[in-house]
C-alpha cells in the first residue's frame, strides 16, 4: 500500500510540475456526472461469521472525453499517469479497508467466542461438576441405605427362620414326648377299662 500511495503522490507532483497550478481547476471542471469507480460491498461467511468484503467496480462506460482531455494544453501524459496511479492506489485502499474490516469483525467474533468459552469453563462446567458430585453422593448414600436395609431384612429373615426351626424342634420334641405319654395313657386307660 505504501508503494501505491507513494507512486500516486509522486505522479501528482509530476503532473502539477508539468501542467502548472491551474491543473486543479481544469481537473475539477472536467469531472461531471457520477463517479466511474465505485465500491461494492459483499458478505462472505467464514466459519459462521459474516465478513464484509469490498471491491472496486468500474461504473458506466469509457471515460468521458472532457476527463481525457484534461491537461491537454500541457502535461496531458502526466495527468493520465497521475489518474492511473490514483486509481491503483484507490484499489489498494479498498482492499485494505476490506481486510481491516474483516480483521475487526473476526476480532470481535473471537472475543465473543472467548467470553463464551470462559463462561463455559468458569461458570457452567463447575456447576455441572458440583451437580455431578451431589448426584454421586446421593446415589452412594442411597446405595448404603439400601445395603443396610437389605442386611436388616436378611437378619430379620434369619432370626425368623431360626425361630421357626426352634418352634419345629420344640413341636417335634413335644410330639415325641407327648405321643409317648398318650400311648402310655391309652394303654393305662385300656387296662383300667378291662379291670372294670
Amino acid at each position: 500500500m505504501g508503494d501505491a500511495m507513494r507512486a500516486a503522490s509522486l505522479s501528482l507532483a509530476e503532473a502539477l510540475y508539468v501542467a502548472g497550478a491551474p491543473l486543479r481547476h481544469v481537473v475539477q471542471q472536467s469531472v461531471s456526472g457520477p463517479a466511474r469507480l465505485c465500491v461494492r460491498a459483499h458478505q462472505d461467511n467464514i466459519a459462521g461469521v459474516r465478513l464484509p468484503r469490498f471491491e472496486t467496480v468500474l461504473a458506466g462506460g469509457p471515460s468521458s472525453s472532457s476527463a481525457s482531455l484534461a491537461g491537454l494544453a500541457g502535461g496531458g501524459q502526466q495527468v493520465a499517469a497521475c489518474r492511473a496511479a490514483h486509481a491503483r492506489a484507490l484499489e489498494v485502499l479498498v482492499e485494505l479497508a476490506s481486510l481491516q474490516t474483516s480483521f475487526l469483525t473476526l476480532d470481535a467474533a473471537i472475543k465473543t467466542t472467548n467470553r463464551r468459552v470462559n463462561a463455559l469453563e468458569n461458570v457452567v462446567k463447575p456447576r455441572l461438576e458440583n451437580t455431578i458430585a451431589y448426584i454421586r453422593g446421593e446415589l452412594d448414600e442411597h446405595e448404603r441405605e439400601e445395603f443396610f436395609r437389605l442386611k436388616k431384612i436378611q437378619g430379620y429373615k434369619q432370626r425368623e427362620l431360626e425361630r421357626q426351626k426352634e418352634a419345629a424342634a420344640r413341636y417335634a420334641a413335644e410330639k415325641a414326648a407327648g405321643g409317648g405319654r398318650a400311648q402310655a395313657w391309652r394303654l393305662h386307660g385300656h387296662r383300667r377299662g378291662h379291670a372294670r
